[in-house]
């Protein structure tokens, strides 16, 4: 059998290019910030809201375990619950070093302890990816038909903030490129748009001449997956359990909000806007979401404070202070289970190779 060679080189640049991310995310978040204010709303806060949080987040790790379970059973694997879950546990903490690579991860660690395909596995995670998008746009539902106004006036906001910045002014990068002559920035932008989506099609064209083998024997793997969901046996289970892995999502998030005196206040329903633009933040390929998750939050809470007629730039500060909590909160649970997970696989995958080395 041949060994596939990883290529560091790869793994280097997408860990680069996550860091960037974080990076600029986070420079745009805490652009013209008084560190002092956000100092001083974190020594007020109670965290024992905060480790009630955690509980909440800790569950839909649990949560999600059974449910995968529930999905490979359909193929004929039964597998147990901890090893889903240490499984998983060890997916969340690979996506902490490099984006998206935590699916393949957690599929592969599951190879190694159940012997369940990787082609499999990934199939019903690309399925429990389309379910949990399902949930999202639900979410998004109940924020957009309870948080309307709040929608409204944060989009007022940003169009009269638009209006006193008609003047235009050049970026770094855009200074640079107007030395080279570039002065239509409208036609330059979508050339490059256009530019970048003919390369992304052309390597895929490549990918797949050269792949085209692997790609096919390993999409029937996927699709094998994906149509795990109808044959489920449990198919009320299913649902219990989805539901449980986001309301403890939710949870997780709008309890944090109880730790801050300034958000103590904040209604049920905020929760779900808070949810949602969390959600949005982690989505984006930054190293566990720092960066883009404190933006989001920074943006979320200003929004919920100009609904209230506070000030936005207040709500900001509270927003980047609650990013500041519920964000380590999160990298801390994927730390720790994660990092639990490294022995607690290897044990499993131990017991598999004794137990076949027995029964030869």
């Amino acid at each position: 059998m041949e060994k596939k060679t990883k290529n560091p080189l790869k793994s280097i640049l997408t860990i680069v290019i996550s860091l960037a991310f974080a990076g600029f995310f986070l420079w745009v978040a805490l652009k013209g910030l008084d560190f002092k204010v956000i100092q001083k709303s974190l020594s007020k806060a109670n965290y024992w809201w905060v480790a009630f949080a955690a509980c909440f987040g800790i569950a839909a790790y649990w949560f999600r375990a059974i449910r995968w379970n529930l999905m490979l059973e359909p193929m004929g694997y039964n597998i147990s619950n901890s090893n889903s879950l240490w499984s998983i546990s060890f997916g969340y903490l690979m996506n902490l070093t490099i984006p998206r690579s935590g699916e393949v991860a957690r599929a592969t660690a599951l190879y190694g302890v159940e012997k369940v395909p990787v082609d499999q596995s990934f199939g019903t995670i690309i399925l429990e990816r389309v379910v949990d998008l399902v949930c999202m746009i639900i979410f998004l539902c109940l924020t957009a038909i309870f948080k309307f106004n709040t929608i409204l006036s944060f989009y007022q906001f940003v169009m009269e903030k638009k209006d006193e910045k008609e003047k235009f002014v050049p970026n770094f990068f855009e200074k640079q490129m107007m030395k080279l002559g570039v002065n239509d920035f409208d036609s330059f932008y979508f050339y490059l748009k256009l530019g970048l989506v003919l390369l992304i099609v052309i390597c895929l064209i490549l990918f797949y001449k050269f792949k085209k083998e692997k790609l096919i024997n390993f999409g029937k793997g996927i699709l094998q997956g994906l149509t795990s969901i109808f044959k489920l046996k449990q198919k009320g289970k299913f649902i219990l359990y989805t539901i449980g892995i986001w309301v403890s999502y939710y949870f997780a998030a709008y309890l944090v909000c109880f730790a801050l005196p300034e958000t103590s206040g904040f209604t049920f329903d905020d929760g779900f806007l808070i949810l949602v633009v969390g959600t949005f933040g982690m989505i984006i390929p930054a190293s566990g979401g720092i960066g883009a998750f404190n933006l989001a939050m920074k943006y979320g809470f200003m929004a919920l404070f100009i609904s209230m007629g506070k000030s936005g730039e207040v709500g900001g500060e509270v927003g980047l202070t609650y990013s500041f909590i519920s964000l380590p909160l999160q990298i801390f649970i994927m730390l720790i289970m994660g990092l639990i997970s490294i022995p607690m696989l290897a044990k499993a995958r131990n017991a598999v190779v004794a137990e076949k080395k027995f029964v030869e």
